[in-house]
């Protein structure tokens, strides 16, 4: 399985920034782990130019499940793909909160994303107080069971699910190694009962203020094949350290 460094630039990101790319490049010519970014969708064409013929992937941070029509505001999986996306972030805590987002929305834009060829990297976590009331894994079951599509439509890899903690997400604040081990655990037994032996192919990806002082311990952990990093992603001298640690691992 090959690991995976995702990097989301969520609303940031201008024609300068665009710099940070051909250092990060520069940085990882040829990774041992794959290495992606996910920028805005006004930087999305841009980046994959820049990044043609290099180890980095570009990715959208969202699509809608149709592939045309009158969805204002909208950009479809082969409006991504045509930029030059390669992956799709899908059902981030951000756009649940934010857009109302819900399981069963994620799960056709998933299956979308996997029948137009992109790589769907679905995010489940808990709030706080979920958290704190002790409903954690009942909270990620119930998000995988309504997020996922039904069937694996391509090859394992195909299908990433991301960890990311709500209460993690910008905060500084990381679970325990034990709290991130328990719920990979989690995720990759539930992959397992619901699309057979593939899903241990799966990679299963944390966030939540991953920074370069903590990376090599999160990814030693079982079942943590990579990162989906916000913040930390948007300079190289961040991000950079990130992927060293993740290829070493």
């Amino acid at each position: 399985m090959r690991k995976l460094a995702a990097g989301n630039w969520k609303m940031n990101g201008m024609s300068v920034d665009l710099a940070e790319i051909a250092k990060l490049i520069d940085a990882h010519p040829a990774p041992d782990c794959d290495m992606l970014i996910c920028p805005p969708t006004t930087l999305l064409s841009r980046m994959a130019e820049r990044a043609a013929g290099s180890a980095l992937q570009i990715g959208g941070q969202d699509c809608h499940a149709a592939g045309n029509g009158a969805h204002t505001g909208d950009i479809s999986p082969a409006m991504l793909k045509d930029a030059g996306a390669s992956h799709v972030i899908l059902g981030h805590s951000e756009r649940r909160a934010d857009h109302g987002e819900t399981d069963a929305s994620v799960q056709a834009k998933a299956a979308a994303a996997q029948a137009i060829g992109l790589v769907a990297i679905v995010c489940v976590g808990e709030t706080e107080a979920q958290r704190d009331a002790g409903t954690t894994l009942a909270v990620i079951g119930s998000q995988l069971a309504g997020s996922l599509p039904a069937t694996l439509a391509t090859v394992p890899d195909a299908l990433v699910v991301a960890y990311e903690p709500v209460w993690a997400i910008g905060t500084g604040r990381t679970p325990t190694l034990d709290e991130i081990a328990e719920v990979h655990s989690f995720i990759r037994d539930t992959l397992v009962k619901r699309y057979g032996a593939a899903a241990q192919e799966m990679r299963l990806l944390y966030g939540g203020s991953v920074k370069a002082s903590n990376a090599a311990a999160i990814f030693a952990l079982p079942h943590v094949n990579g990162a989906l990093v916000g913040g930390a992603s948007l300079k190289c001298a961040d991000f950079a350290p990130i992927v060293t640690a993740l290829a070493a691992s």
